[in-house]
């Protein structure tokens, strides 16, 4: 088994106005996010820093990338553990502090999945699931903020 992964992203910034960074306020922020084979994510800056709104923004791809990390765990720990899961969903937010010189980061990542499992007598099990998916997230084990969780269990029956 291969221990080491690499990927490969690449960034253009499609923003430039016709007179490039001659001002802050003076260029756009948007870009395009593209990897081999697959659909290019159109990004932009938070409209707080003068980007497009209706694309997305770094944070909201770091907020998605842990959401989407816990729910790939958790669903393998599920797998593994005999619990059948017929529906996940997650309503994450997080916290972005920004400094003095400009810069920021974020102070917290909070996770609110909403599992449905099919059998009622597995909701302990399936509730003591989300530690170990927690441990095993890649990306959640990445930063350097607390990614908390606030599960929610609902049963078919």
């Amino acid at each position: 088994m291969k221990l080491e992964h690499t990927y490969a992203v690449a960034v253009e910034w499609t923003g430039n106005r016709g007179t490039g960074t001659s001002g802050y306020k003076a260029y756009g922020r948007d870009h395009v996010v593209s990897a081999e084979g697959k659909h290019p994510i159109e990004g932009s800056a938070d409209r707080a820093f003068f980007g497009d709104r209706d694309r997305w923004n770094p944070e909201e791809l770091l907020l998605a990338a842990l959401a989407q990390c816990h729910m790939l765990s958790y669903l393998a720990e599920a797998a593994w553990a005999g619990v059948e899961v017929v529906g996940y969903t997650d309503e994450a937010t997080g916290t972005m502090q920004q400094t003095s010189n400009g810069g920021g980061h974020f102070t917290s990542a909070t996770l609110r999945p909403r599992v449905t499992i099919a059998d009622p007598a597995q909701a302990e099990l399936a509730a003591s699931l989300h530690g170990p998916a927690s441990e095993k997230c890649f990306i959640a084990a990445s930063v350097n903020f607390p990614v908390i969780h606030e599960p929610e269990l609902l049963t078919l029956v």
